[in-house]
């Protein structure tokens, strides 16, 4: 019988670039939306680690690019692969086809299923469907180059912009909390004349940022697994260069500089035990009804009265970001290879 294998099935920074510039982008701009595969560059020096870490589980390992996946996939062997998606994107980048060749070829996964991998990367539409199910996230319009196709609601405390379909990150610039209407539509023409996106426009909350991480290391784990953590950069929200800042070949060139700086990571429930209460209701609500699984990340606004605020949900976080790796280490006492072989390890033999 063949050996069990895990398949990382990663899209690369330069290899989304190069499609980007043949289409059209300015390299500037082509660089920017390229960094949000920075997972991708950071986890491929650990890819020796990480079979290492499999062969003690009795598991092969292979990372294949995307563009090289689809005949690996066909040939693979249902009954003794696992796939696991490492980037994921449906607009500028293309991960989100790997889970769903996985499904075409009768693979066994990691992560959520296909439809997920586009919902969460249109945030207009994720967040219709969080409305319906009773969640707290924001209302929201979208502006198209300066036109709006739904307007926003009325908000006392201003509003924020950020594009529909780039990445994952809640503003691009310092500007994108805004006092006035006017000024959205002004970002919406800048959004797509730089990325050719629309613009969300919600009602701002207020709160401090925080990150809910979670992998189930066995296929039992439930919400209680969840690390949950205030997330302190300095700033009200992240923008496009303090995320280049810390991945990739930007964050490399920061750390050989010696300029490199994490955002400080507190644990919700030491502070605000009742906003940990919710944040894990809402998780188990969104693993019920959207149907999260195995790996992903909520990202939620926290206000000091506990209330909370849900941003948005990842079914492809950051594996070798800075606040999963402490993560991994703060639940599971494992580093992220070790985890990441485990996890498998407990799906291909259960």
């Amino acid at each position: 019988m063949p050996q069990p294998t895990l398949i990382l099935v990663h899209e690369p920074e330069k290899a989304c670039f190069d499609r980007l510039v043949a289409d059209g982008y300015p390299a500037e701009r082509a660089l920017e939306i390229s960094s949000y595969l920075a997972q991708s560059t950071d986890l491929a020096p650990e890819f020796g680690i990480l079979a290492a870490a499999c062969e003690t589980h009795g598991l092969a390992f292979t990372a294949v690019e995307l563009d090289d996946a689809p005949p690996l996939l066909a040939k693979s062997d249902p009954a003794t692969t696992l796939v696991w998606t490492l980037t994921d994107g449906i607009a500028y980048f293309r991960g989100g086809a790997a889970p769903a060749m996985a499904r075409l070829n009768g693979l066994r996964t990691i992560g959520a299923d296909d439809s997920l991998f586009a919902l969460c990367q249109d945030k207009l539409r994720s967040g219709a469907v969080l409305g319906v199910l009773g969640l707290p996230a924001p209302p929201a319009g979208l502006a198209r180059n300066g036109e709006w196709l739904v307007e926003p609601p009325a908000s006392s405390a201003g509003w924020f912009v950020k594009p529909n379909r780039l990445g994952a990150k809640i503003g691009i610039w310092p500007d994108s909390r805004i006092a006035d209407l006017a000024h959205a539509l002004e970002l919406s023409r800048r959004v797509f004349a730089h990325y050719r996106d629309d613009v969300v426009v919600q009602p701002y909350v207020a709160g401090r940022n925080v990150r809910a991480s979670f992998l189930g290391l066995k296929p039992e784990t439930g919400v209680e697994a969840l690390g949950i953590f205030f997330v302190e950069s300095g700033g009200d929200f992240q923008t496009m260069a303090d995320s280049m800042a810390l991945y990739g070949e930007t964050g490399q060139a920061a750390k050989d500089a010696g300029t490199y700086a994490e955002p400080e990571l507190e644990p919700v429930g030491s502070r605000q035990p009742a906003a940990d209460r919710k944040i894990r209701a809402i998780a188990q609500k969104l693993m019920n009804g959207v149907g999260l699984r195995d790996v992903f990340s909520v990202d939620f606004r926290v206000e000091a009265d506990d209330t909370v605020h849900l941003i948005e949900f990842e079914v492809c976080p950051g594996l070798p970001c800075f606040d999963f790796r402490d993560y991994c280490r703060k639940q599971w006492g494992m580093e992220l290879a070790d985890a990441m072989a485990e996890t498998a390890a407990n799906r291909l033999t259960s």
